[in-house]
């Protein structure tokens, strides 16, 4: 009686990478960037490793996947906003006052008084902006 084990080997097939044009990635990952989606199902979508997009949207957060469609420069105004012109009393004379800003977009408005870590602060605006 025989005992030894039957191994058959079958070599795969080659496969063959695809490259993708900069065009091409960055249409990813702003599909990936849309409200409610999801980088595993974009990814899937595409025939795309989902860590592979992860690391095309950090190319892209960095400014290395070409243009990036998502930047949007946003009207500023400048006010003095003392106790006498503002009309809220007591606000400016804090200390928290000097290097304070006041972000008012469709979506809500960001107060930022003094140091700000400058990410949580972009995040917040492209949160509000959409």
């Amino acid at each position: 009686m025989d005992t030894s084990e039957r191994i058959s080997l079958e070599t795969p097939k080659q496969i063959t990478r695809q490259r993708r044009s900069v065009e091409e990635k960055r249409r990813i990952v702003e599909e990936t960037l849309e409200a409610g989606a999801s980088v595993a199902r974009v990814a899937r979508r595409h025939a795309v490793n989902a860590n592979q997009v992860f690391y095309w949207r950090k190319k892209y957060r960095e400014g290395r996947l070409g243009k990036s469609q998502s930047s949007k420069l946003l009207p500023v105004t400048l006010s003095d906003i003392s106790g006498s012109k503002s009309g809220r009393g007591g606000y400016a004379s804090s200390s928290s006052a000097v290097g304070s800003m006041e972000i008012k977009v469709a979506k809500g408005t960001v107060r930022v008084a003094g140091n700000v870590d400058v990410v949580v602060l972009r995040t917040a605006i492209e949160c509000l902006v959409g």
